[in-house]
């Protein structure tokens, strides 16, 4: 092979391969441009030929229009416009040799950009991951170490009590079924509307001894961006989100547990779209499949004890697996909804204004004699909650959570 020849190999392994984006990108800048973003195209032009400050600069007009109002108004063009530039900022690091900052950037395009070029981010994900870990001195192998989350320990229920809202745990507790089939679940669950505990289902699943083993967390995922809610709960005024790496979130984790800690949880968040080798190691229930709907949304929970997820009512069917520690859960069905005190806002017209864990019976006197079901949702045990049932949920303990939403064919 001569000198040039070489040195062209060398460069083409220097590139990162965006086929989506080199084919799209002529569409996507003319429709940029139709919606008045001239500027952006005209630094997504410099950026396609090698200009690393015009990539940038790019991305950063793009993250102004994706911030300009409420979410849901920004136009789906500028969301593929981020993830762009995303891209071209992503080859300008990878050729350099950094990889963490290329891993930083894409991610962002992951959780920020449109779906038109995912598959272009998934695959430099892919490609820039491995990079990193051979950097790092990471085999591939990942032998099971002794640093893990939790230990198994037993619950004495006069302890948790403590810390659980008034009553629980001394009512109605949620129904268990081991290795319940799916006809016993169409019929006794799904068409009436039940909510049970199913056990002995989990047990095949690669994550139940992995996620307990921090050294493969921070391997498959430590340098990944992840966004964390910090605070007690969505509904409280100094509730705010944070975009950190999923290793500064572990550490996190770990760290938590004096009294002066503001707890921070990873709360629905599609984690198993973004990192692959996560959701290689879980599955689909079967369960999901009745009713001949669809899978909606699979979301992760993970976080350390004392997280607290308020009360609310979601529209879907949902299983809520539990793979690393235990919750405490309380549910009321959803005939009780004009008794929950809805907010009336629209945002949060699915969540009650009343704080299980400190109720006002005066403001909210319905609360008293309410019945309900409650339950310790334990390590390995999955929980079924019907559409519109209303759920209360706290971490018992360090807590790692998979849910499953799914719709009916009706839906």
């Amino acid at each position: 092979m001569s000198a040039a020849a070489a040195a062209a190999v060398v460069a083409l392994a220097d590139q990162l391969a965006t086929p989506i984006l080199d084919a799209e990108s002529p569409n996507l800048l003319q429709s940029i441009s139709s919606h008045g973003g001239y500027a952006y195209v005209s630094m997504a032009t410099l950026a396609a030929s090698g200009d690393f400050r015009a990539a940038e600069a790019a991305r950063e007009m793009a993250w102004e229009q994706l911030h300009s109002g409420p979410w849901h108004s920004v136009l789906p063009v500028w969301r593929d416009a981020y993830a762009m530039a995303c891209l071209y900022v992503a080859k300008f690091h990878y050729r350099n040799g950094e990889f963490k900052d290329a891993l930083r950037v894409l991610d962002m395009g992951l959780i920020m950009g449109g779906m038109l070029l995912r598959k272009d981010l998934d695959s430099a994900i892919e490609i820039i991951s491995v990079k990193a870990r051979e950097n790092n001195g990471q085999s591939e192998g990942c032998e099971k170490s002794e640093l893990i989350l939790i230990r198994e320990a037993e619950l004495e229920k006069s302890e948790v009590l403590h810390f659980l809202p008034a009553k629980s745990l001394s009512s109605k507790i949620v129904g268990k079924r081991s290795a319940l089939s799916l006809e016993a679940f169409l019929r006794e669950h799904f068409l009436c509307g039940c909510p049970v505990i199913i056990s002995d289902c989990m047990a095949h699943w690669p994550a139940r001894t992995k996620w307990n083993d921090m050294d493969y967390l921070k391997k498959v995922a430590g340098e990944r961006t992840v966004p964390v809610e910090v605070g007690k709960n969505y509904l409280c005024q100094e509730w705010k989100q944070e975009l950190i790496t999923f290793s500064q979130f572990l550490e996190r984790i770990q760290s938590s547990g004096s009294s002066s800690d503001v707890p921070t949880y990873l709360a629905q968040h599609p984690l198993f779209d973004q990192i692959n080798e996560l959701r290689n190691d879980i599955c689909i229930p079967d369960y999901c499949f009745v009713g001949g709907g669809e899978l909606r949304s699979l979301n992760a929970w993970f976080g350390p004890a004392g997280t607290v997820t308020p009360l609310h009512h979601d529209p879907h069917h949902n299983i809520l697996a539990q793979v690393v520690g235990r919750k405490y859960i309380r549910l009321y069905p959803a005939s009780l909804s004009a008794e929950l005190y809805p907010y009336s806002e629209t945002m949060l017209c699915n969540s009650s204004r009343v704080d299980l864990d400190n109720v006002d019976e005066r403001e909210f006197p319905n609360m008293r004699d309410l019945e309900f079901l409650d339950c310790i949702l334990e390590e390995g045990e999955m929980i079924y909650v019907p559409p519109k049932w209303w759920h209360y949920v706290r971490s018992l303990t360090t807590s790692f959570s998979v849910s499953f939403w799914w719709s009916d064919s009706g839906s």
